[in-house]
C-alpha cells in the first residue's frame, strides 16, 4: 500500500505539470487552430530565465517566478502570435506543424546562446545547459514531511499541487463566469462567426496565446527541480502532455486538465508495477510514448471529409507544360559545376563538407515523398535512417558486401516504415505527426538499445565501397557518386509523379474523399508513400553512414529528425532539387557561421529553426518562392507592356471608360444599350437585357431589332450593330432589352426616365456603340443603408462577381435571387467584410467601408446571418444570447417573446432543432435591430411552417427600420415580403426592380436562361 501511495503522489506531481502544459495546448489550438509543438520549448526558455535570475543574478525565487510567469511568458506568446501564428493559421497544416517544430528547435538554442553572450560580457550568469538538481520556487534544499511509513512529500511537490489547484480554479472562473471567457469559448466554436458579431478574433487569439504561454512558463518554473535544464526532457514532457490534450480532443480544457493528472499517475503505476519491463531495456522511460501512441489511436477521430473540394491545393507551377530541358537545365548545370568544382576548386576539407551535404540531401529526398507528394508529416525519418544504417553495419561486420548490406538495410527501413504506417495512417495531420514521433522515441528508447543491433557504444563500422576502379574513400569521388545517385532518384520521383500511381498519390493529397469516390484506395496509396519514403530514407542513411564510416545508435535521434524536417520544409519540400539545396545548406551553413560570425554551436540551430518562420509568408519554402516571384514579376512586366498601347484615350473621355461610352458613365462598367426608354414599354426581361446596372440608376434599353441586329442609337443615323452571339466576350458589344427603364428601379429610387428628363441632355455616342446613361446614385440622405458599387470579388485569383451593383434602404427588404453558383453567397461575404473585394466599393450609410473587415462592419451595424445557422453550437442558448445582448433584461424580453427558447436556455445550441436554431439567430435582433441584416438563405433546411415564421421575423425587422438584404434560391417563398428584387446570374446583376414587376417569365429566364 505504501508503494502505491508513493506512485500516486509522485505521479500527481508530473501529472500537474502535464495538466498545465495540456491546458495551454488546448487553449492555443482552440483559439487559432494551431497545435504548438514549441509549447515545451517555451516552458524550457522560461525555466532557463528563472534559473539565471534566481541562481545567477541572486533574485529571490518568488519575484523571479512572477516576472517570468506574468511578464516574460505572456509577452513571448503575444509576440509570437503577432509575428507568426496569425499568418500560420491561414497556411496548410503541414506548414503549421513544421513552423512550430522549427520554433521548438530555435527557442532553447536562443536562450542558451543568450546566456553565452552574457557570460562573455561578464554578467554573473551560470552555465545552464543540461544542469540538474536545481532549486525551485520553494526553499532550497526542499523541506520534506513524512506522511506514513515510506511515504513522504517535499515542499516542491506541495507547491506544485497548490499552484496547479489555484490555476485550475482560476481558469474555470475565467472561462465560465467572465465575458472574456465566453468570447474565448465562442471563438473556439466558430472564429468567423465571432468576427461577424463584432468581436475581434485576432485579439482573442492573442489573449489565448498569452494565457497558454503563461501556463507553459508556470509549468517550466515548477518543473525545474524535477527536470533540471534539459531541453530534451522538456520536449519529451511536452509530447507526453499532448496525450492529455488528445483526451480533451483539443477542445475541452477541463478534460485536458483531468487527463494530465490521470496520465501522470498512470505512467508511474505502469512503470512501477510492470514486472516484465525489467527485462526490456528502456521500457520504463518509454511508457509515456506508449500511452501517447495508444491515446492517439483510440481517442482521435478523423474529421468528415465529404464535400471538401480540395484539402491541399498545390502551389502554382510557372514551368508547367515546359519541355524537360527548360525545367531541369538550371539544376543540371548546377550539378555539373559542382562535380567540376570538387576536382578543380575545392580543398579536401570543403570537398568532404560538400559530400556530407549531398549525403544529407539524399536523406532529405525522402521528405519530398511523404510530405511533398503525400502531404503527411512524418517525424520518424531519422529512425528509418538509423535502423537502416545499423542493419547494414551489422551485416558488413559479418562479411557482407556493401551493395548487399545496402539493399537489406534499405528493405529493413521500408519494412519498419510500413510497420509504423499501418496503425498510424488512420490518423491525419497533427495526430499522425505525433504518432510517428511517439514511435520514433520508442525506437530510440527500446529498439536501438538492443545490444545485438546497436553494436555497443562504438556502433558498427560502415566502410566506403570501391566500385570498379573508383574508390569512394576519396571525398571527391564520393561527392560525384552522390550527385549521380541524387539525379537517378530525382528522375525516378519525376517518373513516379507522371505515372498512374503518382496521379493517384496527388489525388489523395489534394482531395482524399474525391479520390476515394474515383476508386482510389486512400489507405493503400498512403501506405505505399510511407513505405517508399522510409526505404529512401534508409538508402540515404546507409550512404550517410558510409560518409562517416561508422554508425552508432545515438547518431540520428528523433530530435535530429525534427531539425531535418525544419530545414528541408523551409527550403521547399515539393521539389527534389530543393531538398538537395537544403542538405547542402545544412552541412555548409554551420561552418560558414563558425568562420565568419561566431563559434557558438547554437546559432546554426537557431537559424535552422527560425527558417520555419518563413513558412508563415511562403508555405512552400524559400526555394519555391524565389522562382515564383520572378515569374510574377515577369508577368506583371509583360502585362504592362501589353497595356501600354491601350493607355491613350480620346480627348475628353473618362479615363478607364469603355470606348464609346457615355461621358459620366461608371468606369469599368459594361456598355449598355443606348436608346432612351419610351413610356409604356414592357419591362426588360432576362439576364441578357442590361448588364452592370446599379439600383437607383435608370436602365438604358433599346427596342428589339429584327434579324438579330440592334437598332441604331436615336439621332445617329448609324447602322444597327450585330447582336453578340453566345460566344461573344462580356463587354465586347451591346446588350439589348425592350421596356421601361423605370421597371428596373428599386422602391424609392429615381423615377423612370430620370436619366433623360428635363435638364439632362440625351447622351451622344458613336454609331454602332452602346453606352450607359448616367443616373442618380443612391444618396445617403435618402436612407441608403448598404450599397455595393461595381463589386468584383472571388477566390484564389478567380473572380466570381463581375461588377455587381446592389443597394438597400432602411426599412426595405431587397431579395437577391439566382440559381446555384450565381455568386449570391459571395456577395454576402463581400458585404459583410469576410471576403475582400478586388474591385468596386462598399458603402455603409454613405461611408466607404470597402477596406473594413468583418469586425468593423459588424460594429457599424452590418450583421450577416450566414448560410445555415448563425449560432455557436457548443455554447448554451443563454450564452448565445449573451454574446449579442449583454443586458439580462434584454434576454428576458427575448424569452417572453419566445417562450420555447426560454424553456431551453440551458441546452447547448447544437442540440436545438433547425427551426429553434434559426429563431435563436434572429430573436436577439428584434430586441436590438441592426442597421443592416444580410440573411443568406435563412430558409435552408427548414420546414415550410418554420420558414413562414422566419420570414415574419424578417418583416418585423423591416418594420423596425432595418435594411434587409435577403439572399434566397427559392423565389416563391421570398417574393411575399420583398420590396425590391435583384436577379443574379453568373456573378452579374441581370435585372433589378420593384417586386410588382417580377413575373413568371422573368423568373424562368433568370434561373434557366431561356425565354418562354
Amino acid at each position: 500500500m505504501g508503494d502505491l501511495l508513493v506512485f500516486v503522489l509522485s505521479g500527481l506531481v508530473s501529472g500537474a505539470l502535464y495538466a498545465l502544459l495540456a491546458t495551454g495546448l488546448v487553449l492555443s489550438y482552440s483559439a487559432s487552430g494551431l497545435f504548438n509543438f514549441a509549447h515545451g520549448a517555451t516552458a524550457y526558455l522560461c525555466a532557463l530565465v528563472f534559473y539565471e535570475l534566481h541562481s545567477g543574478l541572486g533574485w529571490p525565487a518568488v519575484p523571479a517566478a512572477l516576472l517570468v510567469v506574468c511578464v516574460l511568458a505572456p509577452g513571448l506568446g503575444w509576440g509570437l502570435d503577432r509575428l507568426m501564428f496569425r499568418r500560420l493559421a491561414r497556411a496548410g497544416e503541414s506548414a503549421q506543424i513544421v513552423a512550430t517544430i522549427g520554433l521548438l528547435v530555435a527557442l532553447p538554442a536562443a536562450g542558451l546562446w543568450a546566456v553565452e553572450l552574457l557570460a562573455d560580457a561578464g554578467a554573473p550568469v551560470r552555465p545552464a545547459e543540461n544542469q540538474f538538481g536545481l532549486p525551485g520556487v520553494g526553499p532550497s534544499p526542499a523541506r520534506s514531511w513524512r506522511l506514513a511509513d515510506g511515504v513522504g512529500v517535499d515542499s516542491d511537490q506541495l507547491i506544485t499541487w497548490a499552484v496547479t489547484a489555484v490555476v485550475a480554479a482560476a481558469l474555470w472562473v475565467l472561462l465560465r463566469h467572465t465575458r472574456l471567457g465566453l468570447r474565448l469559448r465562442a471563438s473556439v466554436d466558430d472564429r468567423s462567426l465571432t468576427e461577424l458579431r463584432g468581436i475581434s478574433a485576432d485579439r482573442l487569439s492573442s489573449v489565448a496565446w498569452m494565457i497558454a504561454s503563461g501556463l507553459a512558463g508556470l509549468a517550466g518554473v515548477l518543473a525545474t527541480p524535477l527536470l533540471g535544464l534539459s531541453a530534451h526532457d522538456f520536449t519529451l514532457f511536452l509530447f507526453v502532455s499532448a496525450t492529455a490534450a488528445v483526451i480533451g480532443r483539443f477542445a475541452s480544457v477541463p478534460l485536458a486538465f483531468a487527463g494530465g493528472l490521470g496520465l501522470g499517475v498512470l505512467q508511474n503505476l505502469v512503470a512501477g508495477y510492470a514486472s516484465f519491463a525489467e527485462s526490456v531495456t528502456g521500457f520504463r522511460t518509454a511508457v509515456p510514448f506508449l500511452i501517447l501512441f495508444g491515446g492517439l489511436l483510440v481517442l482521435t477521430r478523423r474529421a468528415r471529409t465529404a464535400g471538401v473540394a480540395s484539402a491541399d491545393s498545390p502551389p502554382p507551377d510557372h514551368l508547367a507544360g515546359a519541355p524537360w530541358g527548360r525545367r531541369w537545365r538550371v539544376w543540371a548545370a548546377g550539378a555539373g559545376l559542382l562535380c567540376v568544382a570538387l576536382y578543380t576548386v575545392t580543398t579536401p576539407f570543403w570537398s568532404g563538407l560538400l559530400a556530407q551535404g549531398l549525403a544529407v540531401g539524399l536523406v532529405f529526398l525522402s521528405f519530398t515523398v511523404v510530405t511533398g507528394l503525400g502531404a503527411m508529416v512524418s517525424l520518424a525519418q531519422a529512425t528509418f535512417v538509423t535502423a537502416s544504417a545499423l542493419v547494414a553495419g551489422l551485416l558488413m561486420s559479418r562479411g557482407w558486401p556493401f551493395v548487399a548490406a545496402l539493399a537489406v538495410g534499405t528493405c529493413a527501413a521500408a519494412a519498419l516504415g510500413a510497420l509504423v504506417a499501418l496503425p498510424a495512417l488512420r490518423l491525419g495531420g497533427r495526430s499522425l505527426a505525433l504518432a510517428t514521433l511517439a514511435l520514433a522515441f520508442l525506437a530510440d528508447q527500446v529498439l536501438f538499445q538492443m545490444r545485438w543491433l546497436r553494436g555497443g557504444d562504438a556502433g558498427w563500422a560502415v566502410p566506403r565501397p570501391v566500385v570498379g576502379p573508383v574508390d569512394l574513400s576519396d571525398d571527391r569521388a564520393l561527392g560525384v557518386a552522390l550527385v549521380v545517385l541524387i539525379a537517378l532518384v530525382a528522375a525516378g520521383l519525376g517518373a513516379l509523379r507522371g505515372s498512374p500511381s503518382g496521379r493517384a498519390m496527388l489525388a489523395v493529397r489534394s482531395a482524399p474523399a474525391a479520390a476515394m469516390a474515383s476508386g482510389v484506395s486512400v489507405l493503400r496509396t498512403k501506405l505505399l508513400l510511407f513505405t517508399l519514403s522510409a526505404g529512401l530514407a534508409g538508402f540515404g542513411g546507409v550512404m550517410y553512414a558510409s560518409y562517416n564510416t561508422r554508425i552508432t545508435a545515438t547518431d540520428f535521434t528523433a530530435m535530429t529528425g525534427l531539425v531535418w524536417l525544419a530545414v528541408v520544409v523551409a527550403a521547399g519540400v515539393r521539389r527534389p532539387p530543393y531538398a538537395v539545396v537544403a542538405g547542402l545548406v545544412y552541412a555548409v551553413a554551420p561552418r560558414l557561421l563558425s568562420d565568419w560570425v561566431t563559434e557558438s554551436a547554437h546559432l546554426p540551430v537557431i537559424l535552422f529553426g527560425l527558417a520555419g518562420l518563413a513558412l508563415a509568408n511562403d508555405p512552400d519554402g524559400y526555394c519555391a518562392a524565389v522562382p515564383l516571384r520572378w515569374a510574377k514579376r515577369r508577368a506583371r512586366a509583360g502585362a504592362g507592356r501589353t497595356a501600354a498601347p491601350r493607355a491613350g484615350t480620346a480627348p475628353g473621355a473618362v479615363p478607364g471608360a469603355v470606348p464609346g461610352a457615355v461621358p459620366g458613365a461608371v468606369p469599368g462598367a459594361e456598355p449598355a444599350p443606348s436608346a432612351a426608354p419610351r413610356s409604356g414599354q414592357a419591362p426588360p426581361r432576362g439576364p441578357s437585357d442590361v448588364a452592370g446596372a446599379r439600383p437607383g440608376l435608370p436602365a438604358v434599353v433599346t427596342e428589339r431589332a429584327p434579324s438579330g441586329r440592334a437598332p441604331a442609337p436615336p439621332g445617329t443615323g448609324g447602322t444597327p450593330a450585330p447582336v453578340p452571339g453566345p460566344g461573344t466576350p462580356a463587354g465586347s458589344g451591346p446588350r439589348f432589352a425592350g421596356g421601361d427603364a423605370g421597371a428596373r428601379t428599386p422602391a424609392g429610387a429615381a423615377p423612370p426616365g430620370a436619366g433623360t428628363g428635363p435638364g439632362r441632355a440625351p447622351a451622344s455616342r458613336r454609331p454602332g456603340r452602346a453606352g450607359r446613361v448616367p443616373g442618380p446614385a443612391l444618396p445617403a440622405g435618402r436612407g441608403v443603408a448598404l450599397e455595393l458599387r461595381g463589386i468584383r470579388a472571388g477566390y484564389d485569383g478567380g473572380n466570381v462577381l463581375h461588377g455587381v451593383d446592389l443597394g438597400v434602404r432602411r426599412g426595405e427588404v431587397l431579395a437577391v435571387l439566382g440559381p446555384n453558383g450565381a455568386g449570391k453567397s459571395t456577395a454576402c461575404r463581400v458585404a459583410a467584410g469576410l471576403l475582400p473585394a478586388t474591385g468596386g466599393s462598399v458603402l455603409v450609410a454613405g461611408r466607404d467601408a470597402t477596406r473594413d473587415g468583418p469586425v468593423r462592419r459588424a460594429r457599424a451595424g452590418v450583421l450577416l446571418a450566414p448560410e445555415g445557422r448563425g449560432i455557436f453550437p457548443a455554447l448554451t442558448l443563454e450564452e448565445n444570447l449573451a454574446l449579442y445582448l449583454e443586458d439580462a433584461g434584454d434576454r428576458r424580453a427575448v424569452y417572453d417573446r419566445f417562450p420555447r427558447l426560454g424553456e431551453r436556455r440551458g441546452v447547448a445550441a447544437g442540440a436545438l432543432s433547425g427551426g429553434e436554431q434559426q429563431m435563436l439567430s434572429l430573436a436577439p435582433l428584434l430586441q436590438r435591430p441592426p442597421a443592416v441584416l444580410i440573411a443568406d438563405e435563412p430558409s435552408l433546411g427548414l420546414a415550410p411552417r418554420v420558414v413562414e415564421e422566419v420570414y415574419a421575423l424578417l418583416a418585423e425587422l423591416r418594420g423596425a427600420g432595418c435594411a434587409v438584404l435577403l439572399v434566397e434560391e427559392r423565389a416563391d417563398a421570398v417574393l411575399g415580403i420583398a420590396d425590391s428584387v435583384a436577379f443574379l446570374a453568373r456573378g452579374r446583376v441581370s435585372w433589378c426592380g420593384p417586386r410588382a414587376e417580377v413575373d413568371a417569365e422573368r423568373l424562368t429566364e433568370s434561373y434557366l436562361g431561356v425565354v418562354r
